[in-house]
């Protein structure tokens, strides 16, 4: 089972599962948008300010969030997509 530790102040999301009907109608893979959405599974640990000080995360695991379009890098772990990305590409936490 291989897991992920992000480094600085990226995060590890598992991305929530894309719509297959829209309107009753079945979508093919193809055709499916991908969600801006997932749950963050792993946290990094800060990055570090000019004065050298560790800056704490804003998100934490279990978190359910909302990130842009073509944020992070798309990876396969034990054949589940999940996305890596910055902190910064977080748009907020749902509630």
């Amino acid at each position: 089972m291989a897991s992920i530790r992000p480094l600085g102040n990226r995060i590890l999301i598992k991305r929530a599962k894309a719509e297959t009907k829209k309107g009753g109608i079945l979508l093919p893979d193809t055709a499916q948008e991908k969600p801006k959405e997932g749950i963050v599974v792993e946290v990094g640990p800060g990055k570090y300010d000019d004065s050298g000080k560790l800056e704490p995360m804003h998100v934490k695991k279990g978190d359910r969030v909302l990130f842009s379009n073509y944020a992070g890098t798309e990876i396969k772990i034990n054949d589940e997509d999940e996305i890596i990305l910055s902190e910064d590409d977080v748009l907020g936490i749902l509630n």
